[in-house]
């Protein structure tokens, strides 16, 4: 009785620890995806990012790059919608986050 409470019990936690990490794929159609170049300018021109590559990786856009700081960038991007999914910063010794959290907006 025990062995098949946990035997269950093991098999519920992968099939939800593989639901969760199925969250991380983009699933848009294919017909509907904006080329990677778009991306790119998008990046380079609102943040001046520059872009080293851009991949498909589970059916997202997968960036990597610098900011304009010079901090190594990695960024998820839906295809179709060029919507932020992720992004993952490595910032140097003088690295600062103040560029990528929000600001109070002062009255």
């Amino acid at each position: 009785m025990k062995s098949a409470f946990i035997a269950s019990t093991a098999l519920l936690s992968l099939l939800l620890s593989g639901y969760a990490l199925a969250d991380d794929d983009c699933s848009e159609p294919v017909s509907d995806w904006q080329p990677r170049e778009t991306l790119r300018q998008q990046v380079e021109q609102q943040y001046g990012w520059s872009v080293q590559r851009i991949k498909v990786d589970d059916g997202c856009y997968k960036l990597k790059g610098a900011d304009r700081k010079g901090n190594a960038i990695e960024a998820r991007y839906a295809p179709a919608s060029l919507r932020l999914r992720t992004l993952q910063v490595n910032f140097g010794d003088d690295g600062d986050a103040g560029d990528y959290l929000a600001r109070p907006v002062s009255d």
